[in-house]
């Protein structure tokens, strides 16, 4: 019943796409939602329908509930421009409530144990695909979905250069590479070529099938990891995230510059450009939960208002 809305749906994504949107996510929760409304024997978008479908399951995140149901306001929202049967759901249902996280901060032990843990998975190819994708992620802070979107064209090893090409907001930057870096990818390189000779994908870190990396299952893989290593939440807020990964690079970046008495002013602003921030205030965020770099910072400010260097 709902084959014209799937035409719509591809117009829609397009349309969007064209706009600079990538819609990886919601592209395929509308798709869930149409698979839905063919199954209540539905053609047009209601508010009910919209609300049944976006509170499940049942037990689930009410943070999770609103992006289901945002990602259908806005494809009702085109659809209504076209046909106004399409009801638009109003944006105070099911709102959005913020609340982030507690950083996991990891120590170099933590990072050791994980990528020890890494050779308790199956193959040669995935324990190497882990324990790269673990030591890119913590000397580089990118965003586990950037590490996964790199291709093999992204890395000059004579530049030492990393290119981030598909960063938030689809923004692009250039990220260097220690020395003991490149020789890591290179020699990761080289095992996976041997292992997968017949993989055509162009990814710098792939599956046992010689695949692209999906996020899920290297979710699934990261929980596992992280129990092998023994490392345990510090809260219920507090828990062993991949993308702590990021906010330990962070923090460890403005620890050195203190202690190398650089200005950390300097410091946070190319950190923010490393990171690839769109504005300072995100890195602010990263670097408020070390009580290490608030206690360093004390202490840079007693210093200077006694007078001190």
């Amino acid at each position: 019943m709902t084959g014209p809305l799937r035409t719509e749906l591809a117009d829609y994504l397009a349309l969007r796409r064209a706009l600079g949107y990538r819609l990886a996510r919601p592209a395929k929760l509308l798709v869930q939602f149409l698979d839905y409304l063919d199954q209540a024997g539905q053609s047009t978008i209601t508010v009910a329908a919209a609300l049944d479908w976006a509170r499940r399951p049942a037990n689930g995140n009410s943070n999770w509930w609103s992006y289901r149901l945002s990602a259908v306001r806005g494809f009702a929202t085109y659809l209504h421009g076209l046909d106004p049967t399409h009801d638009v759901p109003p944006p105070g249902l099911l709102p959005h409530r913020p609340l982030r996280a507690s950083p996991y901060l990891y120590s170099d032990a933590d990072i050791a144990a994980l990528i020890t843990a890494t050779g308790s998975l199956r193959t040669p190819l995935r324990r190497a695909t882990f324990a790269t994708l673990i030591g890119l992620l913590t000397v580089t802070g990118m965003r586990i979905g950037e590490a996964i979107a790199l291709d093999r064209g992204d890395l000059d090893t004579a530049a030492a250069t990393l290119t981030i090409r598909h960063g938030k907001f689809d923004k692009a930057r250039i990220v260097v590479l220690h020395d003991s870096s490149i020789t890591a990818l290179t020699r990761y390189l080289r095992l996976r070529d041997r292992l997968t000779p017949a993989s055509r994908s162009p990814a710098l870190l792939v599956s046992d099938a010689g695949t692209r990396l999906i996020y899920c299952n290297v979710h699934v893989t990261w929980k596992r990891l992280i129990a092998r290593a023994g490392l345990r939440p510090r809260s219920a807020a507090c828990r062993p995230r991949i993308h702590d990964l990021r906010h330990s690079f962070a923090v460890r970046a403005m620890l050195d510059a203190y202690a190398a008495g650089q200005d950390g002013q300097q410091r946070l602003t190319l950190l923010s450009t490393w990171l690839g921030h769109v504005h300072p205030g995100s890195t602010y965020w990263y670097l408020s939960a070390s009580p290490e770099l608030m206690a360093v910072a004390g202490h840079r400010l007693e210093a200077h208002l006694a007078g001190r260097a």
